[in-house]
């Protein structure tokens, strides 16, 4: 990592050796990493260095040395493609989807917007819709959301953090799938 500026340096060198090695690993391709070493420090510890690396990609200094450009673009696709094989984060998968639309990569927005609902919570879900001020991921995190068994969003629906946003997912489950089940729901909660 040296050489590649002082920030991606300084997160670098504070890495726990695991989360160095999920990195190396992947970036040598022949040494792929075991989930039991993945694990939510791993996750925040990826984050911030990718966010380093693409502030650095950002920089006049790097976009002029063709060395440097190729090997951060390099180490940044693999921390994002790591984190997109594991990560279970509202924050991480904010972080992923903003970068692969500034990349205007809209393929790969697909992609990570299909670990929604393999790796997620209808409540982690509910916080991507809470964290985030970008419109395309509030709209892609509430069509996940409406995808959820409507049991799964009832059980939310008493949380103040969640309740209109889940709401919001019962409507379009009652209208729009028109699931009685959800409609029931939205019944009992405008006789409370």
């Amino acid at each position: 990592m040296k050489g590649l500026g002082s920030q991606v340096e300084k997160v670098w060198q504070g890495l726990r050796p695991m989360t160095k090695k999920i990195i190396v690993g992947a970036l040598q391709k022949n040494q792929p990493f075991s989930k039991q070493s993945y694990d939510i420090h791993s996750d925040w510890e990826l984050s911030q260095l990718l966010k380093v690396l693409d502030e650095q990609l950002s920089k006049k200094e790097t976009k002029r040395n063709k060395r440097k450009l190729t090997e951060i673009k390099k180490i940044a696709e693999t921390c994002a493609n790591v984190l997109q094989a594991q990560t279970e984060s509202a924050e991480v998968f904010i972080q992923l989807v903003e970068r692969a639309l500034k990349q205007k990569d809209y393929q790969k927005v697909e992609a990570i917007c299909q670990i929604l609902n393999e790796r997620f919570s209808a409540g982690e879900v509910c916080e991507i819709i809470r964290q985030t001020d970008n419109p395309a991921i509030r709209a892609l995190a509430y069509e996940s959301l409406c995808l959820f068994p409507t049991a799964s969003l009832a059980q939310l629906v008493d949380d103040p953090l969640y309740a209109d946003i889940v709401k919001n997912a019962l409507e379009v489950q009652a209208f729009d799938y028109e699931s009685e089940e959800a409609q029931e729901i939205l019944s009992q909660l405008e006789e409370s």
